[in-house]
Parts: C-alpha cells; structure tokens; sequence
C-alpha cells in the first residue's frame, strides 16, 4: 500500500508517492492548472495516480499560520481534500505543512538548482516534504 502527499496550491497541486513500506515519499509531478476555479482534468490526474501507484491513503498540506491558526488556505486546502475523498473514495487526511515550501526552496538551492528553474520542482518537491512529514509521525506512533 502506498500513501499520496499533496501540495494544493492556486496554479499547481505537487504530487508526492511513499514506497511500499511507507518509510520515503519521493516527488512525482506538480499538476499544473489552467483555471483556478477548475479541478475537474487534476482530480482526473490524480485518480490516474492512484491506480498506478495503489494508493491507499492521501495526505493533503495544512498551510497553517505559524500561531497553529487556520486561515483562508487551510480553508481552501480542505475543501480540496473533500472534493478528493469524494472523487476518489480513499481517505483523506490533513498534515501540518509550516514552511515545506521554504524548506523545499532551501533543498533545491543547496542541490545548485538554478533559481529561474526552482519552479519546476518546488511544488513536487513540498508535497514530497510534507508526505514524509506524515510518514515520520506515523512511524513515531508505531514505536
């Protein structure tokens, strides 16, 4: 079984899948969207996704305020994690993602990526961040 890590954002959604033994997420892609106000070919991409990859379980980013408050975002990113579930039937689950893209604009740089080319991993790269995020509490808990 395989869990999905999901950056939502505006233009782009970054995709991220763990191994088989849940213990690494690697970047996939970054769904890029012609409209925001439209999801309907990026849920298509990513029920496509999930019958490549059995997926199980989908972790969405929580882009909350660095005073643990929920804002707009979390609103937004939510109501992406409900249309998901729906789409989809798998379970949808919510991981605190404070500064993955920082932390992903920091990982590239470091690896000598050139700053006009940043954008191209940065989505797939987060979702990567944020999935292993989940996957370490939930080792944790098994322990």
């Amino acid at each position: 079984m395989r869990i999905m890590g999901l950056d939502y954002g505006d233009k782009t959604v970054g995709v991220a899948i763990s191994d088989e033994l849940q213990l690494t997420a690697q970047p996939v892609e970054t769904i890029r969207r012609e409209r925001t106000d439209k999801l309907r070919r990026t849920l298509a991409r990513i029920e496509e996704l999930i019958a490549e990859n059995d997926v199980q379980r989908i972790v969405v980013g929580l882009p909350k305020k660095m005073d643990n408050e929920e804002g707009e975002r979390c609103r937004k990113s939510r109501e992406f994690g409900d249309k998901v579930e729906r789409r989809t039937g798998i379970e949808v689950v919510y991981q605190d993602e404070r500064l993955t893209t920082a932390e992903a604009a920091a990982v590239l740089e470091e690896g000598g990526v050139r700053k006009e080319n940043r954008k191209i991993y940065i989505d797939k790269l987060a979702a990567a961040l944020i999935l292993q995020g989940y996957l370490d509490s939930m080792e944790k808990k098994d322990s």
